[in-house]
């Protein structure tokens, strides 16, 4: 049995690329991903908001990927900005990443991250039955 979406009609639709729940079936395996910053594997940081948001994102597809898991299997995101304007962008960069997965989602602008250089950081959950 796979990961089964939630979007009730009686709850307002989706605002965008994501589920207002998503139910995990008994016995799955759970995979927790810590929060992601745009590190590339040689350990620079994205000069630019649109590369930080790319290489979170290949980390994140990497993580999964790892574990014998891709996007589908996404449960939940969490995304950090420290900009508000960078909202189109990291949508983007979501979009070309997951296609059409659309796990629970939460997208929240805050002060600041762990370090200055860093513009973003995704956490995800994911579940494979």
């Amino acid at each position: 049995m796979a990961n089964r979406i939630h979007n009730p009609s009686g709850v307002a639709a989706p605002i965008g690329a994501y589920s207002h729940g998503i139910e995990v079936p008994a016995n799955a395996r759970w995979l927790y991903i810590s929060g992601q910053v745009g590190i590339a594997p040689d350990g620079k940081v994205g000069e630019t908001f649109q590369r930080q948001a790319e290489l979170v994102w290949q980390n994140i597809l990497g993580i999964l990927k790892a574990a014998g898991m891709g996007p589908e299997d996404l449960v939940k995101v969490n995304t950090y900005l420290t900009r508000a304007q960078d909202m189109g962008d990291s949508r983007a960069a979501r979009a070309k990443a997951l296609g059409d997965a659309r796990p629970a989602s939460t997208l929240v602008v805050i002060s600041a991250l762990a370090a200055p250089q860093y513009l973003i950081e995704v956490e995800a959950h994911a579940a494979k039955a």
